[in-house]
């Protein structure tokens, strides 16, 4: 029988569990993150993935670090694969080598293009026509490791980071099933990544998300697309601050349609 481990903390990660179960794939142990205080009154809330594992009877652990009481504790686990997916903390190397095969991770874009933290929202704010899924052998250094298995997926014109994710999402988690058979079996081709063609970026910041009087038409709408959800895309009228909540390209011209006025509700923009 060959057993794997999942490392995962957000709803992406959940998301792909459901997807692995549905083909019969489940891990002998979840590791995700400690839960967290959230929302206004700050009360503990456990992680999409800690929820996964107990919906399904899976053991789970929660490490606050990776350190070395942590690592003697996973080494009595027999596994012989470790699956991650947007786990949320950086994995030394000794983690990485732990398993009998190794360790695998689905990342959100065609290697190396996009190595980093917002993949997604990158292919999106660049005006990128595709995008797609890498599975890739993890080395420590960040998303070099050689591919195993990737597919192409085309972005549509006025497609948002939440709905692009969506579609991620599936493709990598069907992707990722097809491929662990080829896996286990040790059948697997290992693709050296293209250092030249490689790009990063990075963790998003709120102010990302300004609209700045310089910013051409399209990557006004591109800003809009990629930092739907979060940050949101926003500028000031008078000091205070507007988010927008729906816009369009139109005749070249970046149109909003819809706002939020600081301390408003939402309303229709007029101009």
């Amino acid at each position: 029988m060959n057993n794997f481990i999942f490392w995962g903390t957000p709803n992406v990660a959940k998301e792909t569990l459901e997807i692995l179960k549905s083909n019969g794939y489940l891990p002998i142990l979840i590791i995700t993150s400690p839960d967290k205080p959230q929302g206004r009154k700050m009360l503990l809330t456990p992680p999409p993935v800690k929820n996964f594992a107990l919906e399904n009877n899976i053991p789970y652990l929660q490490p606050e670090r990776l350190n070395d009481e942590f690592f003697d504790e996973l080494s009595k686990f027999e596994f012989d694969l470790s699956i991650v997916v947007a786990y949320g903390k950086i994995m030394p190397e000794r983690f990485i080598n732990l398993p009998k095969i190794y360790t695998v991770n689905i990342h959100y874009s065609l290697l190396p293009k996009y190595r980093g933290a917002s993949p997604v929202e990158s292919a999106i704010l660049n005006g990128d026509e595709e995008t797609g899924i890498s599975i890739q052998k993890m080395n420590y250094k960040m998303d070099t490791g050689p591919i195993i298995a990737e597919e192409k997926i085309s972005i549509e014109s006025a497609e948002k980071t939440e709905e692009l994710k969506k579609k991620l999402i599936k493709v990598g988690g069907d992707l990722l099933t097809q491929t662990l058979p080829t896996i286990f079996e040790g059948k697997t081709t290992l693709k050296t990544q293209d250092e030249t063609q490689a790009s990063y970026c990075t963790k998003i910041k709120k102010e990302d998300g300004l609209l700045n009087t310089d910013d051409t038409e399209e990557t006004k709408y591109n800003k809009f697309r990629a930092y739907h959800v979060w940050p949101r895309t926003y500028f000031f009228n008078q000091g205070k601050r507007v988010i927008v909540t729906d816009a369009v390209l139109e005749n070249g011209k970046f149109k909003i349609k819809r706002i939020i006025e600081e301390g408003g509700k939402e309303k229709d923009y007029i101009s």
